[in-house]
């Protein structure tokens, strides 16, 4: 291996994974909601975050639909 490496001559090319990526957003949750995920976060050892994106997506695959009474 070079100790160096000269890269100015390298060309660049779009990232493959660009579709893939995550967009970062804020949303307003329950103290509850998310006492839960981090709960669920200690015992699997996976990051809270992690788990409701899981989740979430979980619902989009399973095409879930948020079934709601107003009474």
């Amino acid at each position: 291996m070079q100790d160096q490496y000269d890269l100015s001559k390298m060309k660049s090319r779009p990232n493959p994974y660009a579709k893939r990526l995550k967009k970062q957003v804020t949303l307003r949750m329950s103290e509850d909601v998310i006492a839960y995920f981090k709960n669920m976060s200690e015992e699997t050892g996976m990051p809270y975050q992690s788990l409701i994106n899981l989740y979430l997506q979980d619902c989009v695959n399973e095409k879930r639909k948020l079934q709601m009474v107003w009474t």
